[in-house]
Order: C-alpha cells, then sequence, then structure tokens
C-alpha cells in the first residue's frame, strides 16, 4: 500500500487519541517507522496491525478502528484535492458507486503500483444499492465500509447503513486471501448492502422517459458503428463475436500470424480476449448487461497464450494457416509482416453497451496506450488510433511528460530515501544525546526539565537514604610524574568502569567521581525503601571488582552512612545532580576513616544492616571530625555469608 493511507492513520489518531497512543501503538505493532511517504509503499499488513494493536491499547474492537481508518482517509486527501475528483463523477451517491472502479483506474497513472480492488453495483432501487467488493486482500472490507460512509456524509451529505449480505474468503485483520488448493490467492468477495435515500436518482437516471425526437431517429448500419469504432466488438447473446472494428481484426493478426481472420467471427469472446478489469467479473452474458457504466479493460490474447487458454478449457484450436476463398491473400500476407510474435498484447479500454434493436452488446472501446513506446510495443501507429477520441492527444502528451513524470517521481523517491537516513541519524543522535544527558542528571529530573519544569522546583528532600563514599588507593609511586599520572589515570578508569557496572537504576545512582573518590546513593532520586540493603550489596561487589581486575598495588576504602538529604540540580554550564546535607559528610568520614579493602559503616547503618542478615563487626570508637566519637563497624558478609568481604592485606 502507498504512504498515503498510514499518513491519514498516524495523523487523525494522534489528533483523537494523542502523541503517546500513537507511539504506543507503533511499539505494539512493531512499526520502527515514524513517518510516512506519500508515494512509498508499504507491507499490506501494517494497516490491520495498527487497527489491532490501537484495540488491544483503547479496548475498541479491531473493526471499529477499520472502519474508523476509513474515514480517517477520505478526511485526509482532501488534502490532496481528490474529494474535487469524486464530487465531479457525479450528482448522485449512486453516480459514485457507479464509477468508484473507474476512480481506481484513472488513479493507476499517479500511483502506478496501485493494488486496487473492484466494485460494482448489481441492484439500486429508491431505498439504497447493492455493492460487490472484489479483492486479492482480507481484512479491508472494514476499511471500505468506513471510506463509504464518510464519503456519503461529508462530500453527499447523506447517512449511509452498510452491512454484509454475503462475505467469501475475507478473513478478519489479514492481508492476504486464503491460498486455494490450485496454487494462488482465493479472491474475497463481500457482497453489500448499502440503504439510503435514492429516490433521486431513480426518478432523474433510471426511470427518465426518452425524449421524442429520439424515438424518431431512423435505423443505422453497425458498419457506421465499427467506423467510428474501428476497436469495436460486436457480441450476440452467446457471447460469440458478430462482428469487429477493422483495426482490431488487424491487431488481432499481428498477435496471430498464422491464424485466419475469418476464425476470429463466430467464436467464443474468451478464446481470443481475456477480461482483466473489472476482476472476478466473468465473460457473461448477464454480467456485462449490468455493468454497462463501468469501464472494462479487455486484453487481446496472442496465439500461444490461446492455446494454453483452449487446452486449459477442453477446447482444440488449430493454430497451423487457414485462408479461405473469399479472403484476399496479398492483404493478410501484408499485415501479417508488419507483426511479430514480440509484440505487447494489446489492452483496450471502453464500455459494454446494450443494443436493443439487434440484441446485441457493443464494445465501444479504444487502445490503452499513454506513449510512443508503448504504441511501438503493440505493433500500433497513430493513425491506426480513433480520431475522434483523446487516444492520440494522450500519447503526445505522455510522450512530453512521461520522461519528466519520471524524474519528478526518482527524485520524491530519492528525498523519501535521504528524509528516512536523516531521520534514522536523528533518531542516533537523540538516543546518544539522552544517554550523555542521563549520565549527568537523573532520568527522572531530566524528563521533568524537559516538560519545562523550573531547575529549582527539581530539588527534593528525602527522609532517608544511604550515601557512599569510595576511593581508590595506590601503593606503587615512580619519580617519572607524567608516567605515573598515566598509570592513575589508566588504573581509576578501569576501577571506575567495574565500579558502573554494579549501578543499577533505581537500587542505586552514581553521583560522580572527584579524584580518586567515586560517590554513589541509594533512594535518591528514585525512592527506594530497601537502599540499606541495595548499598551494602553494592559496596560488597566493589571489593569483589578490585580484587577480580588484579591490579598491583591497587586498593580500596569504602564507607557508608543513612539519614536524610537534600537533592537537586546545580549549574547551567555542566549541570550536576548534587546531595547536601550531614549525611553526606558523615558518609564520607566514614570512607576517609577506613582502612584499604574494608567498608566502615556507622553504628545506625549497622543496625539496619543486621535486620537483613548481613555479617558485621564492631570496629570500636573512632574520632569523626564535627561529630567527635562514634561506633563504627566493618561490613564482612552479605546475608547467608553471599558477598564475603575478601582479605587482601
Amino acid at each position: 500500500m502507498y504512504g498515503m493511507l498510514l499518513e491519514s492513520v498516524q495523523h487523525f489518531v494522534q489528533l483523537e487519541y494523542g502523541e503517546l497512543v500513537w507511539k504506543q501503538a507503533l511499539h505494539t505493532a512493531g512499526c520502527k517507522l515514524t513517518v510516512f511517504n506519500t508515494y512509498q509503499q508499504y507491507p499490506d499488513s501494517l494497516i490491520p496491525d495498527l487497527a489491532a494493536a490501537l484495540s488491544a491499547i483503547t479496548g475498541r474492537s479491531i473493526d471499529d478502528f477499520m472502519v474508523f481508518f476509513g474515514r480517517c482517509f477520505v478526511r485526509f486527501f482532501s488534502n490532496f484535492g481528490y474529494d474535487e475528483l469524486i464530487k465531479a463523477t457525479g450528482r448522485y451517491f449512486c453516480d459514485f458507486l457507479h464509477s468508484v472502479d473507474n476512480i481506481h483506474l484513472q488513479m493507476r497513472f499517479t500511483y502506478r503500483k496501485m493494488k486496487s480492488p473492484s466494485m460494482q453495483l448489481i441492484e439500486v432501487d429508491e431505498q439504497g444499492a447493492v455493492l460487490v467488493y472484489r479483492s486479492t486482500r482480507s481484512g479491508f472490507s472494514k476499511y471500505l465500509r468506513g471510506q463509504l460512509m464518510e464519503i456519503a456524509k461529508q462530500l453527499y451529505n447523506m447517512d449511509v447503513t452498510i452491512k454484509v449480505l454475503e462475505s467469501q474468503n475475507d478473513v478478519p485483520g489479514g492481508t492476504a486471501g486464503p491460498i486455494s488448493i490450485q496454487g494462488g490467492l482465493k479472491t474475497v468477495i463481500v457482497k453489500y448492502r448499502l440503504d439510503f435515500d435514492n429516490r433521486d436518482y431513480m426518478q432523474r437516471r433510471v426511470h427518465i422517459t426518452a425524449h421524442p425526437s429520439q424515438l424518431q431517429l431512423s435505423p443505422v448500419s453497425s458498419s457506421v458503428l465499427l467506423d467510428l469504432f474501428p476497436f469495436a466488438l460486436i457480441l450476440n447473446e452467446q457471447m460469440r463475436i458478430t462482428a469487429a472494428g477493422e483495426k482490431l481484426i488487424e491487431s488481432w493478426i499481428l498477435n496471430n500470424a498464422t491464424r485466419s481472420p475469418t476464425e476470429l467471427m463466430g467464436s467464443k469472446v474468451t478464446e481470443y480476449f481475456k477480461l482483466r478489469r473489472p476482476t472476478g467479473i466473468t465473460f457473461t452474458w448477464e454480467n456485462m448487461k449490468r455493468l454497462q457504466t463501468v469501464n472494462f479493460e479487455i486484453q487481446l490474447l496472442k496465439g500461444s497464450t490461446v492455446q494454453e487458454s483452449a487446452e486449459a478449457s477442453g477446447t482444440h484450436v488449430d493454430l497451423k494457416p487457414s485462408i479461405h476463398e473469399h479472403d484476399d491473400p496479398s492483404k493478410l500476407m501484408s499485415i501479417a509482416r508488419r507483426g511479430s510474435q514480440g509484440l505487447r498484447s494489446i489492452l483496450l479500454k471502453g464500455e459494454m453497451r446494450y443494443i436493443k434493436d439487434i440484441n446485441s452488446l457493443v464494445f465501444l472501446c479504444s487502445p490503452l496506450i499513454n506513449n510512443l513506446e508503448e504504441l511501438r510495443e503493440v505493433g500500433l501507429y497513430l493513425n491506426d488510433l480513433n480520431t475522434h477520441g483523446l487516444s492520440r492527444e494522450m500519447v503526445f502528451s505522455g510522450f512530453s511528460h512521461n520522461s519528466r513524470l519520471d524524474l519528478m517521481c526518482e527524485r520524491e523517491e530519492k528525498r523519501a530515501e535521504e528524509l528516512e537516513t536523516s531521520l534514522a541519524l536523528a533518531d542516533s543522535w537523540k538516543r546518544q544525546g539522552d544517554e550523555l544527558l542521563y549520565s549527568m542528571i537523573p532520568r527522572s529530573i531530566a524528563e521533568r526539565l524537559r516538560e519545562g519544569q523550573n531547575p529549582l522546583e527539581t530539588c527534593q528532600s528525602f527522609e532517608e537514604v544511604t550515601v557512599l563514599f569510595a576511593e581508590i588507593q595506590e601503593s606503587l609511586t615512580s619519580d617519572d610524574s607524567i608516567k605515573y599520572a598515566m598509570t592513575t589515570v589508566n588504573t581509576l578508569n578501569a576501577a571506575f568502569s567495574a565500579f558502573d557496572e554494579l549501578i543499577q537504576s533505581p537500587m542505586a545512582y552514581k553521583v560522580e567521581t572527584v579524584g580518586k573518590v567515586y560517590m554513589a546513593v541509594s533512594g535518591a532520586p528514585d525512592v527506594n525503601p530497601c537502599h540499606v540493603q541495595h548499598t551494602g550489596d553494592l559496596a560488597l561487589g566493589m571489593l569483589q571488582s578490585i580484587h577480580d581486575l588484579n591490579l598491583p598495588g591497587v586498593g580500596v576504602k569504602i564507607g557508608f552512612h543513612t539519614g536524610p538529604i537534600v537533592a537537586g540540580i546545580v549549574g547551567l554550564k555542566v549541570p550536576r545532580y548534587c546531595l547536601f546535607g550531614d549525611t553526606v559528610n558523615t558518609a564520607s568520614r566514614m570512607e576517609s576513616s577506613s582502612d584499604t579493602n574494608k567498608i566502615q559503616v556507622s553504628g545506625y547503618t549497622a543496625n539496619k544492616l543486621r535486620k537483613y542478615g548481613f555479617k558485621l563487626t564492631f570496629r570500636g570508637q573512632v574520632s569523626v571530625k564535627g561529630k567527635g566519637e562514634m561506633e563504627t563497624f566493618w561490613l564482612d558478609a552479605g546475608p547467608s555469608g553471599s558477598g564475603k568481604r575478601l582479605n587482601m592485606s
């Protein structure tokens, strides 16, 4: 499908449900794209997947969202002027329903890879109509329902009630029809009953009587009709060809050089022609009479294709040359020399009209050719085209504008690729920027600042947290100060990187490093009732990390304390998340007065650790600056002996 369908979904979901719901839907549907390009193709499964995702998020049914998506598309395509195209199809809603298949045909010139469904009215009355929908994609019948209801409401100011009369192969939520035993996709067929006020249309289009002047017209020979339409076909009630235009016969000879043109007359139309559009319709008398307002596309089959078609139907086709007495051999050979089996099959487009006077169907058509290149491919010349139609003008127009259109499309596709690349880079840069920001400021605080909150308002007080300090100790010295400095940097980088791997939010948060000192906290900025336990585990893990690094002459002093603090963002240049209060000072004293490769904690913290099963040893009274004498303890091991402190002295 083209990106315009997804653009409409994105716009109105964001408008009616919000940006957050749309992002959740993309994540749930597994869609990594955030922007859709109008003329780019995307997987058909995206629409049903997004409907299922939004259903899971909001609780509404998938069918409701498929109908909603159909309405969104109609409301959205007015930005491209397509609402004016629909209004121009006819005065009544029923005129649009008759022309919807023709609109899809015209849209193929703008959206060349469009896989449009086929829709035909089979019944019309004063209370509404019956519409048959055919497609190779399942799950989109509800999408069509939303489109029809919105078109009726917005463009024709009427309410339409739609119900399904019959349905075949329409798997809910699917994107491809079921596979048949013979191979290929089964066609999805849905018959709708549309109830609306159709009285004006019936009175002015169906029940209208012929003007007296038309009843007095004299009969006209069918040969005049074939002169006006040199590619026309006349079919009788048995769907056999009773007459054909001169140019059509010539084209038939070009594609069947070994056969006589007399074989075309009286043969079944399905032997030499294939109905391409509308899809899913069989070549029967009743169908052709019922669909007289629909544009048909019929392909002239080539000789080998005719043989395959005949063999499939059990009919014998003689491919040997057959010249009849009344044929002019020189003329036939002249026409045949123009052709080649390498020619492309000609495609005829027009309407199938029923002529009551002769009880026949007349296919009034012309070749579907866009430019001079296609004209050569089917073996025709400009003089072969209808003089009274627009065929020649279309070929000239296609010749002059096709290359420019292709160039514009290529440029748009290139721009779309560049835009997607730029968006991917922007996302990557945003992630890197976020990671850098979160390394300086806690994620929760950063998000509040992004929402426009004043930095002063981020200041918080915490009743109780646990603050930890760890200082790297080195016993090695060197006469070369530069060499010693480089060794110190490498040592600190290895040690602090190992500590960083132990930090897991929200259990602990790294505050900063100053020189050889590493500072962390548990319980802020995210409240954590188990902050003492998590800090104990972190301290034992730090001790183990230094042992595992096996750096000669390197140890660590660790200390922590529990109490209240105040925390907030400080500074404009390189802002930092800082902690304030006596608890920070006491924790720093616990570290500075500790011994190498030991963990010292205050008495208050030790009592809390014992409740979690940590193993501690009483150290005694320690003189703490600003506090005097304090009872402190060594943390030896975690609960049940886990995380035992190592003796590395």
